[in-house]
């Protein structure tokens, strides 16, 4: 473990940061490490703080919610887009996710495609919690709140697995983009828009045969 520890936190709630800063003092004193903390409330800021800390000093840890407000250029969608950003950059990076989802659908889907070495519903912790998740990934010994462990255990009977070009093809019809527009948007031709959204109203088992219906569904699991 380096005695400093490069790390971002990422959230869109100060009170939830000044929290999470206040507890990685405490996790700082019971390891006999420093923290050089970083924060950033959306998928911009955290895009030019990995970007900057990439050339000197890439992130050791990074703590991170998923529903943020996505970056402008609509390529860092969530805290998932921006934990495999920052993998891309740093593959020993530890990544805390902490995130007020409970849709299993949802979490599963963050755990196969981020795989992070702690993974916490925030109702399910309290402080005490969360130093013990963190001081755990400091000690490569993973984490997880009693939601996701029940998670794990049950496998799931239903599984939902979206892709980043699945979950940009929600995004972009969930903001009012049009069919036409998508494939300058989504590196896909029209074609294969049109596949992986008959694959996905499959998916979401969706009433009717519209992107309306198919937006609505994926919102209700957390997707949008």
């Amino acid at each position: 473990m380096n005695n400093v520890v490069n790390t971002l936190i990422l959230d869109d709630h100060p009170i939830i940061v000044n929290a999470l800063k206040l507890t990685l003092q405490q996790v700082a004193l019971k390891l006999n490490v420093s923290f050089n903390i970083q924060t950033a409330n959306d998928g911009d800021t955290a895009e030019l703080k990995i970007n900057n800390a990439a050339i000197i000093n890439p992130f050791d840890l990074a703590i991170l919610d998923i529903s943020i407000p996505p970056s402008q250029n609509a390529k860092l969608l969530s805290g998932e887009d921006i934990g495999l950003k920052i993998k891309a950059i740093n593959q020993d990076v530890k990544i805390i996710v902490m995130t007020s989802l409970n849709d299993n659908h949802v979490l599963y889907n963050i755990f196969k495609t981020l795989n992070p070495d702690a993974f916490l519903i925030k109702s399910d912790i309290d402080n005490q919690d969360l130093i013990k998740a963190i001081t755990d990934v400091l000690n490569d010994t993973p984490y997880y709140s009693k939601t996701v462990t029940k998670l794990i255990r049950n496998h799931m009977s239903s599984q939902i697995v979206l892709d980043k070009i699945d979950r940009d093809i929600l995004y972009h019809l969930s903001v009012g983009a049009k069919m036409k527009d998508l494939p300058k948007l989504i590196n896909l031709s029209l074609a294969g828009i049109e596949r992986r959204k008959r694959q996905l109203r499959d998916i979401f088992n969706t009433p009717k045969k519209d992107d309306r219906a198919l937006i609505e569904c994926a919102k209700q699991k957390g997707f949008v």
